[in-house]
């Protein structure tokens, strides 16, 4: 296969998708094909069950930053950040651990996006989206989410969104040119906002007219 052909599928409309991840591939087909249509990526098919949509928006939330840490490897050395902040009245303590303490930035980046890993794929949480073996009691896959399950994903977003964060003030050049290509953050802020995952005061990412508009609001 050709680069130019990876991830070149053609559109299909939800309800075209036979799939047990059919609201994934909808999702990233909305992102691929523009993901600065912030509005359009947001709003769910018809019917599409919340808990489901908000909990699919952040696999690929994570998937996406992925990418952001790889870049910040090439430059976000142990040894001159060698704590997680934002800016200097924000530092963070990483819950990796046992006990919850400092990291590097670099390391604190890793070990969040692990935890989150392992936190949207658990068929302890999500059994639903299983497609093999789903425990006894799982709805069938992508139908819904356990409302204590769906609760977690706040925990998650304040802990991704810290990346974010600690780019932009500490790594501003290569946050730019990151959000230039993919809107990421833009399209993170919008979603936390829109399903009221953060509050407010922690979105200290300047956000662009728009958005803070709508946060205004």
């Amino acid at each position: 296969m050709k680069a130019k052909d990876w991830s070149n599928w053609p559109d299909q409309s939800f309800e075209d998708m036979d799939s047990t991840l059919a609201v994934q591939q909808y999702i990233q087909q909305l992102v691929r094909k523009n993901p600065a249509d912030i509005e359009l990526i947001l709003t769910p098919p018809d019917n599409q069950d919340e808990g489901v949509w908000k909990y699919e928006h952040l696999r690929q939330f994570c998937l996406e930053l992925n990418g952001l840490a790889v870049r910040l490897q090439e430059e976000c050395n142990p040894k001159v950040c060698v704590q997680m902040t934002a800016t200097e009245q924000w530092i963070f303590l990483c819950a990796a651990h046992k006990q919850p303490k400092e990291c590097s930035a670099i390391d604190y980046t890793r070990h969040t996006l692990d935890g989150a890993a392992c936190l949207l794929n658990s068929n302890k949480y999500f059994p639903s989206r299983s497609m093999c073996c789903p425990l006894p009691d799982a709805l069938p896959p992508g139908v819904s989410i356990k409302e204590s399950s769906v609760s977690k994903l706040g925990s998650v977003c304040r802990r991704v969104y810290r990346i974010f964060s600690h780019a932009y003030f500490h790594h501003r050049q290569l946050f730019d040119d990151f959000e230039n290509e993919t809107k990421l953050c833009q399209r993170f802020t919008s979603f936390v906002i829109k399903y009221d995952l953060m509050a407010k005061d922690n979105l200290i990412v300047p956000m662009t007219e728009e958005l803070q508009q709508e946060s205004e609001a």
